[in-house]
């Protein structure tokens, strides 16, 4: 039996190759504690900044260059100076899409703005380890959302 989510990520219109691992779509909003002025023994709640938590996606590695080719658009080793960074290039939207057991899309999330600000080409590397290679980057991201557009399937 076949337990395991079905999901693939999209950037740049393209199926990105082999992720088999997506953090959590995480966001908090921090607490701004208040009183009013004629009530000093009871504090009020208001919400405050509300952060987005960065994105780990993992794969094994491949010769498929695209995690690497995104880190190289935020630092590019051994470009000339002042040309590390791509400035028009280096943030994309990416879409998280999650798929049935017959691979039709059941539900799509957007996110927005996002950059790598951390990327991993190898793990450490162990000859007596039994683990596939894993490829790691990290995306900062401004916010996401669920794609309403995207509705329940017909069975077949």
């Amino acid at each position: 039996m076949d337990t395991g989510f079905k999901f693939q990520v999209r950037w740049d219109g393209r199926v990105v190759v082999g992720v088999t691992k997506v953090s959590a779509l995480k966001r908090s909003t921090e607490v701004i504690e208040h009183r009013e002025g004629g009530d000093p023994s009871t504090s009020r709640k208001s919400p405050g900044l509300t952060k987005f938590q960065p994105i780990v996606l993992k794969r094994g590695v491949t010769h498929d260059p695209e995690f690497e080719n995104w880190a190289n658009l935020v630092h590019q080793s051994g470009a000339l100076l002042g040309a590390e960074v791509s400035l028009k290039n280096f943030r994309k939207d990416i879409e998280i899409e999650l798929l049935n057991e017959a691979g039709q899309m059941v539900s799509r999330y957007r996110v927005h703005r996002c950059w790598p600000s951390e990327y991993t080409a190898l793990p450490d590397l162990d000859a007596n380890a039994i683990d596939v290679s894993v490829e790691q980057i990290i995306l900062e991201n401004e916010g996401w959302e669920r794609d309403t557009s995207v509705v329940e399937p017909q069975e077949k």
